[in-house]
C-alpha cells in the first residue's frame, strides 16, 4: 500500500488515523521510514515503520463493496456465543484484538443482540460501547457521513425491522441533545 501525508488509514487497534507525516529514522545504523498517525476518535499519535505497516494491519478505509460486507455481517444472524459471561468476554476480547472490521462488526452484533434479549455484564456493556466507536467512525468515513448519521446507520442494520431501541449508544452527545 502507498502512503502519503494527509491520507486517512485505518490503524485495526485504534480506529481510523490521518497521517501526518512520513520521515525516516537512523535506528542502529539502518535508515527506517515511519508514518506519524493521529488516531481520530483519541488524537493519539503513533509512529510505524513504514515496512512493518502492513503486518500490523494498516489498511485503507472501506470502499463501497467492503462496507456492503460489513452491513451483511451486521445484518447475519447471531452466531451462537458461550452462556458463561466471562467466557463470551474473554472470546470477544480475543476477536477484536484481531483487529479486522468485519470480526468486529460480528461482535458488536452479537452484544448488542444479547443485550436486546437477556442484557450484558457491566464489562460487556464497556466491551460493546469500546467496539462501537471505531466501527462508527469508520462507516462515517467511507459513507462521508457525520458520525451520528454513521450511528444510526448502524443501529438500523443492527435493528432491520425497527422493533427495538438502540442498545448502547457508542457516544452520547450530552444533556440537551434532541433524538432525530
Amino acid at each position: 500500500m502507498q502512503f502519503s501525508e494527509g491520507q486517512t488509514v485505518v490503524y485495526p487497534h485504534h480506529g481510523p488515523a490521518t497521517i501526518t507525516s512520513i520521515s525516516s529514522r537512523t535506528v542502529k545504523g539502518n535508515e527506517i521510514e515511519y508514518l506519524k498517525l493521529e488516531v481520530h476518535d483519541t488524537k493519539l499519535s503513533v509512529s510505524v515503520p513504514v515496512a512493518s505497516a502492513d503486518k500490523v494491519g494498516i489498511r485503507a478505509v472501506l470502499g463501497a463493496e467492503d462496507m456492503k460486507a460489513l452491513f451483511d455481517v451486521l445484518r447475519a444472524p447471531t452466531v451462537d456465543e458461550e452462556d458463561k459471561w466471562s467466557r463470551r468476554m474473554k472470546d470477544n476480547q480475543e476477536k477484536l484484538k484481531v483487529g479486522d472490521i468485519l470480526t468486529v462488526a460480528g461482535v458488536v452484533r452479537d452484544l448488542t443482540r444479547r443485550n436486546e434479549d437477556k442484557g450484558l455484564s457491566l464489562a460487556e456493556r464497556d466491551l460493546l460501547r469500546h467496539a462501537q466507536g471505531p466501527l462508527v467512525t469508520e462507516i462515517a468515513l467511507s459513507l462521508g457521513i457525520e458520525n451520528d448519521e454513521a450511528e444510526a446507520a448502524l443501529q438500523e442494520a443492527l435493528n432491520p425491522n425497527g422493533t427495538s431501541a438502540p442498545a448502547e449508544p457508542a457516544k452520547t452527545s450530552g444533556p440537551g441533545t434532541a433524538a432525530a
